[in-house]
């Protein structure tokens, strides 16, 4: 497997974690990085939301609403995925687009959030890891059953 297409799939391993409602596993991709808000100005840097495995995976917990079949309910489809890697330095960056699909038993299959992930990734020990996730929200629906608050 190239190294690019190891970056790539942790992308795929994290929605498919959060749709299974597995926010530790959420967590343990992020042992060695961090949760970012998208900064309130172009020249500040991400902001940090949660940072290690065990914040990242109670950051999910408190925000993520699940259901009787402990999932959320929600499909997250990433497309469009841009990555770039520098093998001589261990680290990688990519681009990529999300949407949120979500049905419950009182709301219709629908599309609930568009966004993109703006993401930087390390190789430490063999393994690539997460180094930061710097989510940027687009168009949003009724996340009313998705997410608390």
């Amino acid at each position: 497997m190239t190294e690019a297409r190891e970056v790539e799939n942790l992308l795929y391993r994290y929605a498919e974690a959060i749709d299974a409602g597995d926010f530790s596993a959420v967590g343990e991709l992020f042992r060695h990085g961090r949760i970012c808000a998208a900064p309130d100005s172009p020249d500040q840097g991400p902001v940090t939301v949660a940072e290690g495995a065990d914040a990242v995976a109670e950051l999910y917990r408190s925000l993520v609403i699940l259901y009787d079949d402990g999932t959320p309910r929600t499909q997250h489809v990433v497309t469009n995925a841009i990555v770039d890697v520098d093998e001589a330095r261990g680290s990688a960056t990519s681009r990529s687009s999300f949407t949120v699909f979500q049905a419950t038993d009182d709301l219709p299959l629908q599309p609930i959030v568009l966004g993109s992930y703006q993401d930087t990734f390390h190789r430490l020990g063999g393994t690539w890891w997460f180094a930061t996730r710097t989510m940027v929200l687009g168009p949003t629906g009724d996340v009313s059953r998705h997410l608390r608050g």
